[in-house]
Formats: structure tokens, sequence, C-alpha cells
């Protein structure tokens, strides 16, 4: 799958902006990151629930792995090169709403 098609699906979605976060792209819906791209953009760090991530690493072994965030698994890592884009979107899709249903983060005074 290639990384502009993600990036047309994500950003067809309803509010979602592309910001950049480090070094680093990002996709956020309500302020909140759903999907971050490497520099590389060959993988994507797509930020779904547990019950999502386990489903999509059972499903798709040759394209998700775990994805550590400071040593704690937060979402899945997608091989975009190996990857199907009926999953990729599902995921992504997944990611977006997961995010769009929490709470805003709080500005810092």
């Amino acid at each position: 799958m290639k990384y502009e098609t993600v990036r047309r699906f994500a950003l067809a979605l309803a509010d979602t902006t592309e910001v950049p976060h480090h070094h680093f792209g990002s996709f956020r819906v309500k302020g909140r990151i759903f999907v971050t791209v490497p520099p590389d953009r060959e993988h994507l760090h797509v930020f779904v629930s547990e019950p999502d991530r386990e489903v999509a690493l059972a499903l798709h072994p040759g394209f998700t792995e775990k994805l550590l965030w400071g040593g704690k698994v937060v979402g899945v890592k997608v091989a975009l090169a190996h990857a199907e884009a009926a999953a990729v979107k599902a995921l992504v899709r997944q990611a977006y709403e997961y995010k769009g249903t929490s709470p805003a983060p709080r500005a810092v005074d």
C-alpha cells in the first residue's frame, strides 16, 4: 500500500488535520493523534484500542506488530509495503474513532 493512499484516506475523515509531530508526520482528530508517520513513510504507527490492536495482530501478522511507546504497547506498527489496503483503512478508521471519542487534551496555562 502506498503512503499517499493512506494520507488521502485519513484526510477524508471529518475534522482530520495533518500536523508535524517532532520529526514524524501525524494525523489528528480533536487535537488527538491517531496516526503518526515516520520520515521514511514506509510504516505507520496507528493508535487503536487494545481490543482492535489484538485483532489486527492476530489477523495480519505479515504486516502488523505491536507499537511500543515508552515501554507500553499503544497500538500497531504497519509495514505499508506488505499491507492490505482494506485492513490499513480499517485500522486508520478505528484509530480515528477511538481518539475522536476521547476527551480533547486540556490546554496548559
